[in-house]
């Protein structure tokens, strides 16, 4: 029985993936329906998202968002859709879709670009609003993880939802509040790979602290991995899940002996030169076979931003939502943001 759960979640997964694999070949016109889960990232003039296991690229009008329901046409060549035609899209009217794009909207009218997409990025892990110049800035830098969704603004949402629902709530309570305050972010920002994986170790941590069990991260790392996989299959060949569990795992292995290593440094910046290090030594070789390149100076600009993050995310999310409900505070508290946006914007610019 110690290892069943294990055992049924690698069965399950190898019969989820085999039974569900697109039966296509090269050459092959085919159509595709598909939900879009995470904003299409923009290159250029043309937006470019996963489907059926495909790379499609489209124009850039009309624009494709979160949650929209798409049907496109195209012949299968090599791992892309080949000549893809867009044959109807029908816009998701939900209320996470909509609370996202009055906020995406608000940050657009109040701050300048790049500021104004780093803040939708950064909060809602939307790429739609970055501009094509400081989306390659990020790349070539070797931030884009930052600016797109990533497990860590899921932990900035349970660090700073449970710091003060636990000031006034008791424990099972604040972990109550937490739980519903993650599901209610990943239906705003979307359902990228590495939002869930994040989603859900959180929530088997909390399930692992309310039952009193001993659960070490790598169980929890490596559960996450087996539900996701049992659920959306395709994730298996996803760069953001490859990405997530590989730097996810290599911060685990690296980051308290680089950081022992860097004992000389100042705490903030040893903190996110560590952590960025010891992610970096995991995907450097993904990232560098996939896209050709890697900047060596990556952990560096990591650290000298990574601390902006956390007071960005927060802010933009507060900002955000009194933009909503009260214009003018939300103004407010984005005029507060800005300088921060600024100076990671402005850092990246000078590095790339």
């Amino acid at each position: 029985m110690k290892y069943f759960l294990w055992i049924f979640l690698i069965v399950l997964v190898t019969f989820r993936y085999f039974s569900t694999r697109p039966v296509y070949q090269n050459g092959d016109t085919i159509r595709i329906t598909t939900i879009i889960y995470s904003d299409p990232t923009i290159y250029g003039n043309y937006q470019t998202f996963n489907a059926a296991e495909l790379k499609v690229s489209l124009p850039l009008f009309p624009e494709i968002y979160y949650g929209d329901r798409v049907i496109v046409d195209g012949l299968v060549d090599d791992g892309k859709l080949r000549n893809a035609k867009l044959i109807s899209v029908d816009a998701f009217e939900g209320f996470g879709s909509g609370i996202r794009e009055r906020i995406i909207d608000f940050y657009q009218q109040t701050l300048p670009q790049p500021m104004a997409g780093l803040v939708s990025g950064i909060t809602l892990g939307s790429k739609k609003t970055l501009t094509a110049e400081f989306w390659q800035n990020v790349k070539n830098t070797g931030v884009a993880h930052v600016v797109v969704a990533s497990g860590t603004n899921v932990t900035f949402v349970v660090s700073f939802v449970f710091a003060i629902s636990a000031l006034y709530l008791p424990r099972k309570k604040s972990i109550f509040i937490v739980i519903l305050s993650i599901i209610l972010y990943l239906f705003i920002s979307g359902f990228d790979a590495p939002l869930v994986r994040a989603a859900i170790m959180s929530l088997l941590a909390f399930w692992a602290q309310s039952s009193g069990r001993l659960v070490t991260a790598w169980k929890t790392l490596l559960l996450a991995a087996g539900i996701m996989l049992a659920i959306e299959p395709d994730w298996v060949t996803d760069l953001g899940f490859i990405l997530s569990f590989v730097s996810t795992a290599s911060i685990m292995i690296f980051e308290k002996r680089i950081a022992k290593f860097l004992g000389f440094l100042p705490k903030w910046l040893k903190q996110g030169f560590s952590t960025s290090l010891s992610a970096q030594i995991g995907v450097a070789p993904i990232l560098f076979v996939t896209f050709g390149r890697f900047n060596l100076l990556s952990p560096l600009i990591n650290s000298l931003v990574l601390w902006t993050v956390p007071y960005i995310m927060i802010l933009g999310a507060l900002g955000g939502m009194l933009g909503i409900f009260l214009p003018f505070l939300g103004r407010v508290v984005l005029y507060i943001c800005y300088p921060l946006a600024w100076f990671f914007a402005k850092t990246v610019s000078f590095f790339a």
